[in-house]
C-alpha cells in the first residue's frame, strides 16, 4: 500500500495522465558525444528532423514526465554534469516510475588537476589545495587510488608509498613513482558537489551506472523521495558517501557496489527507510554503512549501529 501522501501524488498523476492525452510514457534518448540539446530525444540516433539524442542527462530530465525512460549511451566519454530529481512532474507510480537506464555509463564529477598546481613536499610527495576542501577524492586514469588515512590535526604527513594518497589539512598529498613528477599522469579531483539528488519526488528507478568523483556524495535521495530504486549501481571515489538517505525518504539499493568513498560507503540520516539487498558495502575507505539515523534493513531483516562491510559471497572488487 502506498503512504497516503505517495497515494495522493499518484492519484494527482493518474489524473494528469487521463486528461492528457499525450502524456503517454515516452524513451528520451542520451548521447553525450553525438546528441545535441536541440533535439527532441525521442530516437537514440541523429535523424534531419532533429529527432535524435539530446546530450545531457540534464536536458532530458527537462523533457521528462513521470513514467517516461531516459535511456544513456555508454560512451569512452563520462557524463560530467550534476542533475537533481525533484517535484511532481518528474514523479512516477509504482508500475510506471521514471526510469534512468544507464547501459553502464559513467557519471562522473571530477576535472583535471592542472599539472601547475602542484607543488614539492617532501621526498616523492607533491600536494596542492583543491577549491573544495572538507570532502574530496583524487583519480588516476579515471579511477580511485589507495588513500591514506590523514595524520591527527595538527600533525605532519610523513610518508605515503608510490601512487598513494592522503587529505589532510586542506591539502590533497599524492606519492610519485621515482623519476616522475605529477605531470606525468592522468590525476583528476572531485569538483561538482553531488552526482544525483533525489528531492520531493517519488517513484524514479535508477540502474545500471556508475557514479563517481563527486566532492559530497554520488547519490543523495533527501527530503520526501520516496519509492526510490537503485539497481546496479556502482558507487564509488565520492568525497563523502557513495550513497546517502535521509529526510523521510525512502530508497530500494539492489544488487549494487558500494566503494573508495571518503567517509562512509552508505549514510543514512533521520526519518529515513533504505532497503539494502544483494549489495556490497565495501569497508576499503570508509565503513560500509554509517547510521545516523533512520531504519534500516539488509535482506529484510532491521540492523542497527552501522557496519564495516557488508559483503555477500562472490562479492565483486572494484577496480
Amino acid at each position: 500500500m502506498f503512504p497516503s501522501k505517495t497515494r495522493a501524488v499518484v492519484a494527482v498523476f493518474a489524473l494528469c495522465v487521463l486528461l492528457c492525452p499525450w502524456a503517454a510514457a515516452r524513451d528520451i534518448y542520451v548521447n553525450n558525444l553525438t546528441g545535441d540539446d536541440r533535439y527532441s530525444g525521442s530516437q537514440s540516433v541523429a535523424t534531419p528532423a532533429v529527432n535524435g539524442p539530446v546530450r545531457t542527462i540534464a536536458r532530458a530530465l527537462q523533457l521528462a514526465r513521470g513514467g517516461d525512460r531516459i535511456i544513456l549511451a555508454a560512451n569512452s566519454e563520462p557524463y560530467r554534469e550534476s542533475i537533481a530529481i525533484t517535484g511532481l512532474r518528474l514523479s512516477g507510480t509504482q508500475r510506471r516510475p521514471l526510469v534512468i537506464e544507464g547501459n553502464g555509463a559513467v557519471l562522473d564529477g571530477s576535472l583535471p588537476v592542472p599539472p601547475e598546481a602542484w607543488e614539492h613536499y617532501r621526498h616523492a610527495i607533491f600536494r596542492f589545495r583543491p577549491t573544495r576542501k572538507a570532502y574530496q577524492q583524487l583519480f588516476l586514469d579515471g579511477k580511485p587510488p589507495v588513500r591514506v588515512p590523514a595524520p591527527l590535526p595538527g600533525r605532519i604527513l610523513e610518508e605515503l608509498d608510490a601512487l598513494q594518497w592522503c587529505l589532510h589539512e586542506g591539502w590533497l598529498y599524492f606519492c610519485v613513482e621515482e623519476d616522475k613528477l605529477p605531470a606525468d599522469y592522468n590525476l583528476s579531483c572531485a569538483v561538482l558537489q553531488t552526482g544525483i539528488t533525489l528531492y520531493q519526488v517519488q517513484n524514479v528507478a535508477i540502474i545500471d551506472l556508475t557514479v563517481q568523483g563527486f566532492q559530497q556524495d554520488g547519490i543523495s535521495v533527501f527530503n520526501s523521495a520516496t519509492g526510490v530504486y537503485l539497481g546496479g549501481i556502482t558507487a564509488r571515489g565520492n568525497g563523502r558517501s557513495g550513497i546517502t538517505v535521509g529526510g523521510a525518504s525512502s530508497a530500494l539499493i539492489e544488487e549494487c557496489l558500494v566503494g573508495n568513498n571518503g567517509k562512509a560507503q552508505l549514510l543514512t540520516l533521520p526519518h529515513s527507510q533504505t532497503q539494502v539487498n544483494k549489495t556490497w558495502l565495501l569497508g576499503n575507505t570508509a565503513p560500509g554503512w554509517v547510521d545516523q539515523g533512520g531504519r534500516v534493513y539488509f535482506d529484510g531483516k532491521q540492523v542497527h549501529g552501522g557496519c564495516e562491510q557488508l559483503e555477500p559471497p562472490s562479492a565483486p572488487q572494484q577496480d
